[in-house]
């Protein structure tokens, strides 16, 4: 149970830290401006996806409900996956298509921990349910 709540909190930590860090660019870098006009978003679009990632790194990292930390799972999961639909669509540089792939790899183990972790809780405190 050690090596799993390490795996967990070392790959959510490490969801929760990529998305501000990302944030912080979509909000900062002309950069990152351009590559979403690039992949044929509207600007206001890049706003809206930092701040729904700062939301999703508090929620995935905060004790909250089940329901939450599932919708911020999936919420992750779509964006990864899109964001690679995107770049590939676009035939941009493997680099930048394949970093939503290893991101989304973070996000399944950090999923399956959690429910592992959930499960062997429930288990030992039925009254938790």
């Amino acid at each position: 149970m050690k090596t799993i709540k390490i795996t967990y909190w070392t790959t959510t930590s490490a969801l929760a830290l990529l998305s501000i860090g990302t944030a912080y660019a979509y909000f900062m870098q002309e950069e990152m401006r351009q590559s979403f006009l690039h992949l044929g978003f509207p600007d206001y679009f890049r706003m809206e996806l930092a701040a729904a990632k700062v939301a999703g790194a508090i929620l995935i990292l905060a004790p909250v409900g089940e329901r939450y930390k599932e919708w911020t799972y999936a919420g992750f999961g779509i964006t990864y996956l899109s964001a690679f639909n995107a770049h590939v669509m676009m035939a941009n540089p493997l680099v930048k298509s394949v970093f939503p792939l290893i991101a989304f790899t973070l996000l399944i183990i950090s999923y399956n921990t959690y429910h592992q972790i959930r499960i062997h809780t429930i288990v030992r405190n039925p009254q938790k349910l």
